[in-house]
């Protein structure tokens, strides 16, 4: 392979110019390593906010009434949810799936009661689904064919003063708007560490739920995905493939607080990755522009030997691409090790929130923080180093080229 004179020349002249290209490549390679180890920070806290959200009862995705999507009322009922429920754990796409129904309602003891989000559950598969009941505190989770039990959490156990094999009235609008009773045995208590979550779980089972509310059915279906970074195609597929009654809704539709949490996030990991990118820009435009002053008597004299302007640009890119190559990998260098140990081992905020995880928007995180790791940092090294490097050598490149030979090989006395 045969090697351009201008590429010859610009090796030669990084060579020749040894300092300056050290300090440009260390500053090249400090940015670019923090540029990767923050976008892993940012990606990591994205899929554990997504994983949290999916194992705290949300799910990746939710099959609704599609009138649910407009008012937004726990009343509603899913039409043939059973054979759209098996549909869902047929597909190659879906991890798990379960059914629920929610009701506002009123648990009381004695002379004292608490508000409380009822939720009913198929108790085969809701422990698999939902982290926040899957390791109870005391006694078991609800068993399918068992009626009239109920699973609270440490917080409503508390509020109450009630343990287990205490009876709790729970009372509920049914479905003519009567209030409607049942009387329901405590089997467990879930404690997850956060006062908030802890006060909100009531699980039930389906079948007292329908006896409760005279409503039949499930009012959603939630589902877990195999593959979270699909999770916009199988809404699709599964919108496609599902009855005209229902609507798919994914997370972010769910929960749009968290979403917007998560976006303004990656926005400010952007603004901060384009901050310090535009620092290093500007670095390294100002050692181009004086590496240019310095040589302008050597650029009057190539150009008064035929060199053309063109190639004396190209000279300058070239500088610039090396520099960017070189940069990028020393970026790696910097930057893989500690993006590997956030990923890996993560940062423990346990000894600053307590517990086991951290409550936000009512889903359970936890409080080991890991970051994102893999292949993709290969590339965007190179592409933030190189971007940085070619962009900061236009002017510089640019400048060279309009030197006139005339004035720059003028004597001075």
């Amino acid at each position: 392979m045969r090697i351009s004179v201008s590429t010859k020349y610009a090796f030669h002249s990084l060579r020749r110019h040894a300092r300056k290209t050290i300090l440009s490549v260390i500053g090249i390679g400090l940015g670019c390593g923090l540029c990767l180890f923050m976008i892993g920070l940012v990606k990591g806290e994205s899929r554990m906010m997504l994983k949290a959200a999916a194992e705290s009862g949300n799910g990746h995705l939710r099959i609704v009434p599609a009138e649910w999507v407009q008012i937004r009322q726990n009343d509603l009922r899913l039409d043939n949810w059973r054979s759209i429920l098996q549909e869902l754990r047929s597909n190659e796409q879906i991890k798990r799936a379960a059914p629920h129904a929610r009701k506002e309602g009123l648990l009381a003891f004695g002379t004292r009661t608490i508000g409380v989000e009822v939720i009913g559950v198929d108790p085969t598969v809701e422990q698999a689904m939902n982290r926040l009941v899957r390791d109870l505190a005391e006694g078991y989770y609800l068993m399918e064919g068992t009626r009239g039990t109920v699973v609270v959490g440490r917080e409503i156990a508390q509020r109450l003063n009630v343990e287990l094999d205490d009876e709790l009235l729970i009372t509920v609008a049914d479905s003519s708007g009567e209030m409607s009773s049942a009387m329901l045995r405590i089997v467990g208590i879930a404690e997850t560490g956060s006062e908030e979550l802890d006060a909100s779980i009531c699980h039930i089972t389906i079948s007292d739920m329908v006896e409760l509310t005279a409503l039949n059915g499930a009012a959603e279906l939630t589902a877990v995905v195999k593959e979270p970074r699909k999770l916009g195609r199988t809404a699709k597929a599964l919108s496609a493939a599902l009855p005209g009654d229902c609507a798919v809704l994914t997370w972010k539709e769910i929960m749009p607080e968290l979403a917007s949490g998560v976006k303004v996030d990656e926005t400010w990991t952007r603004l901060t990755v384009g901050i310090v990118m535009i620092v290093v820009l500007l670095g390294i435009a100002s050692a181009q522009l004086t590496a240019v002053l310095e040589r302008r008597r050597e650029f009057a004299v190539l150009s008064a030997l035929g060199m053309r302007k063109a190639r004396l640009i190209k000279i300058m890119l070239m500088e610039g691409l090396v520099l960017g190559v070189i940069g990028g990998t020393v970026g790696l260098v910097i930057g893989i090790p500690p993006t590997y140990l956030l990923a890996t081992r993560g940062i423990d905020f346990s000894r600053f929130y307590g517990g086991s995880g951290i409550s936000v928007s009512n889903i359970l995180i936890d409080s080991v923080f890991q970051g994102d790791f893999g292949w993709w940092l290969f590339p965007l090294a190179f592409i933030l180093s190189l971007t940085a490097t070619i962009l900061s050598s236009l002017y510089p490149a640019w400048y060279a080229s309009r030197t006139d030979p005339a004035v720059a090989l003028r004597v001075e006395h």
